[in-house]
Parts: C-alpha cells; sequence; structure tokens
C-alpha cells in the first residue's frame, strides 16, 4: 500500500547556505526512526556490551539512534535541489509496516569502530523498501548518491579502542511504521526530519 506523507518540519533558512560557517557539513538520508520503547532497550544492549566487553567507547544518544535506508551526501550546505528530489522520489513508495528483530551486536572498520546492532534476519519489508526507493532516487536524478549495497545496522556507539566482538543480544522486536528524511550538520546536535512518510497497512 502506499505510504502516507507526515507534516514535516519546516527547513530553516540558515540551513540552505546563509549565515552559516564555512566548514560545517550538511548531512542528508533516509532513515527508519525507533520509538521510544525501542530506543530504551537498545540502550540497554548497548550499555550491557560496553560492559561486557570492557568496551572503551563514545556512546550515542538513544534520540540519535536510527537504521539508514539511503545516505545522500555531505555537503557544504543543505542542498535545496537535493532535497526536493529526495521528498519527490520517497512520495512514490509503496510499503506496509514490517517487523525487524535486532538480535546481534557487531562492528564495522573505522578510525573509531561503529559498533551496532543487526538483523540475523533482515526482513523482507524491509529489503523491500530499500530497493523501492533505491529505484525512486535513481529515477528522480539521485543515483549517484546512493549505494548498491544495504546492510541495515543502528549504530549504538564508536569505540575508541578495540571493535567488540560480535555476540548475541536479547531479541528488541522492532515494529516499523515509516520512515523520514533526515538533515544534520556533522558534529552538531540532534537530527532535523525534513519530510516523513508513515506505511499503510494492507
Amino acid at each position: 500500500m502506499s505510504v502516507r506523507r507526515s507534516s514535516p518540519a519546516p527547513v530553516q533558512p540558515d540551513l540552505l547556505g546563509g549565515g552559516q560557517g564555512p566548514d560545517q557539513v550538511h548531512r542528508l538520508f533516509f532513515a527508519l526512526l525507533p520509538g521510544e520503547s525501542v530506543c530504551q532497550q537498545v540502550e540497554a544492549a548497548a550499555k550491557s556490551v560496553a560492559a561486557a566487553q570492557h568496551l572503551r567507547a563514545r556512546m550515542t544518544r538513544p534520540s540519535r539512534y536510527h537504521v539508514t535506508l539511503h545516505f545522500l551526501g555531505d555537503h557544504p550546505m543543505l542542498r535545496d535541489d537535493l532535497v526536493r528530489a529526495a521528498i519527490t522520489a520517497a512520495g512514490k513508495i509503496q510499503a506496509s509496516p514490517f517487523d525487524l528483530v535486532l538480535d546481534q551486536a557487531s562492528a564495522f572498520h573505522g578510525r573509531e569502530p561503529p559498533c551496532v546492532l543487526r538483523c540475523s534476519e533482515v526482513p523482507a519489508g524491509l529489503q523491500a523498501l530499500w530497493n523501492d526507493l533505491r529505484q525512486a532516487l535513481v529515477l528522480a536524478g539521485l543515483g549517484a548518491h546512493v549505494s548498491r549495497n544495504f546492510t541495515p545496522h543502528l549504530t549504538y556507539a564508536y569505540s575508541r579502542g578495540a571493535a567488540p566482538q560480535p555476540a548475541p543480544v536479547s531479541p528488541i522486536a522492532w515494529r516499523a511504521e515509516g520512515f523520514a528524511l533526515l538533515h544534520s550538520v556533522v558534529g552538531g546536535g540532534d537530527y532535523q526530519v525534513l519530510d516523513a512518510w508513515r506505511f499503510q497497512p494492507a
């Protein structure tokens, strides 16, 4: 079924290039956003893994928990043309709510390795959403920005030492009801929701 667009947060004029420092990096991406209950469970799992593995890490604030669907790049300003094209593409998506379960803790490589929670099985609904949104973004002229691969994950920390070893965690059930287009200034505060879409039940 089609997704229903939620009321977007207004984009502030200064985010479009006026009155900002020259070194700001503006990040744009689509993501799933967990509800409060899921955030609480993720935070508890993150603390448990950190304690069990003696992890030295910079923990992610629960308000920044998300699962990225498509990353649309880092830019010196929030480009209005990209935002318009992304919103148009997302408006073409048809999807229904789906369930995913975060049940594995692991990490990626990097200078500060991201510590993540993952699904041992990627839900068909999540994979279909990613595929459909990718196709819509390509057709909207944003193909240069989107990835060809998808490894769904939620980052809960950035390690300041060794990356944690893969380990199971108590399953965290998440009912995905929609997705959002997010903007952030790298090194800044919480994400700004530029627009959001709710899935329609089948």
